[in-house]
């Protein structure tokens, strides 16, 4: 069953991503488009999942790279957009969780297609 919320998520990281790229090349910094790249890289992956995902650890790590990518690329755009943080370590963090979820994709091949 596909998971709705992951679907939409990819979209809005998609659409965001696109603008973020097109304020970045109309004078952005490159912390604008870091974050475009971020988003528009992690929304057909979001995608995937959301329409496959086949097992828990595979939606578990799904979460952890929306919650990364969020708190990383939001922190950027802060950045520039609001002229501040987001809160500290926000992009540090973000990007640990995309490694976390990234190694969770890679770990839920090891699982059956339908754990939990």
């Amino acid at each position: 069953m596909p998971n709705r919320f992951l679907i939409f998520v990819a979209g809005l990281f998609g659409v965001l991503g696109v603008g973020l790229s097109a304020a970045a090349a109309h004078g952005g910094t490159p912390n604008t488009a870091t974050a475009a790249t971020f988003m528009v890289v992690h929304a057909p992956a979001l995608l995937v999942i959301g329409l496959t995902s086949f097992n828990a650890v595979i939606r578990w790590a799904a979460a952890v790279l929306l919650v990364g990518v969020t708190l990383f690329a939001g922190d950027l755009v802060s950045r520039d957009f609001l002229d501040d943080r987001l809160f500290a370590l926000a992009a540090p963090i973000g990007g640990a969780l995309m490694m976390l979820g990234w190694l969770g994709v890679a770990l839920s091949a090891l699982f059956p297609r339908r754990l939990l």
